[in-house]
């Protein structure tokens, strides 16, 4: 394994005074395949519940996979009328939605605030998926004659959520978008905090949203057997770190927190849910959809987020994992823990969320973020469901406590939650109870 160089050293003295400046989370929202709100998601994660099913979106008959993790019973029409609602892909609604709770939650009032310095940073790995597969299948249906709709490239553009937000919202700083695979929101989220450390932004959205339950998006993901197959048992399909998983189970949706600079929030007198403490990004540099085996660029992550929060490995009670459930995935990233964390890697409260809300690819940062924050908000470890006694990888340590099955009490001080995307960015935040 490649030795590990501690880069950051000169990277905090660089930035030392950006350092000086605080960055706490003042509001959540989520839409997840559990539930359209932040109480139902966190209650159904709690029970153990899990969001696949059978797809509704589309015929799936002839897929290899023929289940999903997706939304359910989502009003928007309370947000949009019905030719608003037309003119945006679903995951802009989920980020319209998850974002529109966040700000109630936030208590923000924009009469009071600097439009200038609040601002969005939001991601996505594919966009607008449904609008692509609609234009382009009424295309190739058609006498060939191009009837795209107006808001074909609008709707399609992983950018225009972080678009839709700012207009809705009124904020008029920084406004872009992250596309990094399954790190996009995490690396949003990382944005958002730089630019608040930096004096730039006082408040800022940040989160990810994805709506990939759809034709190119399964048909595209079981070419590259990524996904689960296990059609007979939806439910059960997504089962990181047993030795039967045999792929992720596809999953849509949206979290947004809104990052606030410490003692803005203070002034206001806003609830502070937790500190963003530390960052780590790099790169595997290995392949373009394979971990690297030996967990080098995600162990690296973990210790840079370690090393910029000041604390050290033994303060980490807990790590949301990436745990996809794929063959290799699970396995690197168990060596990179154990590598880094050696003994205290056995009194860790390891867990994956994924196998509850299946992998929301460019959201699962932002939701998986949004959980860790809940855990030690709650003192609760939420479960990896799906393991069965017997069912052990021999490449796996089952001495680990991956919380299987069911929710474990913990008083949290110290949250890590890690996402890893395909082009091998790794992405990791620590986060501190408040």
């Amino acid at each position: 394994m490649d030795e590990f160089v501690d880069y950051s050293a000169n990277s905090l003295d660089v930035f030392k005074d950006m350092q000086a400046k605080r960055v706490v989370i003042t509001g959540i929202g989520m839409v997840t395949p559990l539930g359209n709100d932040v109480a139902s998601t966190w209650h159904n994660l709690l029970q153990g519940k899990s969001g696949a099913g059978r797809i509704t979106h589309f015929d799936a008959s002839k897929f290899k996979t023929q289940f999903a993790c997706e939304v359910k019973d989502l009003d928007m029409s309370a947000l949009f009328d019905q030719k608003e609602m037309r003119r945006y892909d679903r995951c802009i609604h989920y980020a319209v939605k998850s974002t529109d709770e966040a700000i109630r939650d936030a208590q923000i009032n924009m009469a009071e605030e600097d439009a200038l310095r609040c601002g969005v940073i939001y991601g996505s790995g594919m966009g607008g998926v449904n609008a692509l597969d609609t234009n382009i299948g009424e295309f190739f249906a058609g006498d060939g004659t191009p009837r795209y709709s107006p808001f074909f490239v609008p709707m399609i553009i992983t950018n225009m959520s972080a678009g839709m937000l700012a207009i809705r919202h009124g904020f008029k700083g920084v406004n872009y978008c992250t596309t990094s695979a399954c790190a996009s929101s995490s690396h949003a989220i990382a944005n958002a905090c730089y630019q608040i450390r930096m004096g730039l932004a006082d408040i800022i959205l940040t989160g990810g949203s994805e709506a990939a339950v759809e034709c190119c998006g399964v048909g595209g993901f079981n070419a590259l057997h990524a996904l689960s197959t296990r059609n007979d048992s939806p439910q059960t399909a997504c089962r990181p770190f047993s030795a039967s998983r045999d792929g992720f189970v596809l999953g849509e949706g949206a979290g947004t927190l809104v990052l606030e600079e410490y003692e803005h929030a203070k002034a206001r007198g806003a609830h502070i849910y937790a500190e963003l403490v530390g960052i780590g990004l790099t790169a595997d540099a290995y392949h373009l959809t394979a971990s690297d085996p030996e967990g080098t660029g995600a162990k690296n992550a973990m210790q840079l987020a370690i090393n910029e929060a000041d604390i050290s490995l033994e303060q980490v009670e807990y790590i949301n994992t990436h745990g996809t459930s794929t063959p290799i995935g699970d396995i690197a990233e168990i060596k990179a823990i154990q590598d880094l964390f050696g003994q205290h890697a056995y009194d860790l409260s390891l867990t994956s969320s994924k196998s509850m809300t299946g992998h929301l690819l460019g959201g699962s940062g932002a939701v998986e973020a949004i959980i860790s924050i809940l855990s030690m908000q709650n003192g609760m470890v939420t479960p990896t469901i799906n393991h069965e006694e017997g069912d052990e990888d021999p490449n796996i340590d089952y001495k680990l406590n991956f919380t299987f099955n069911q929710a474990q009490p913990r008083d949290i001080h110290y949250a890590m939650s890690n996402n890893f995307g395909f082009g091998g960015h790794n992405a990791c935040l620590l986060f501190k109870k408040y």
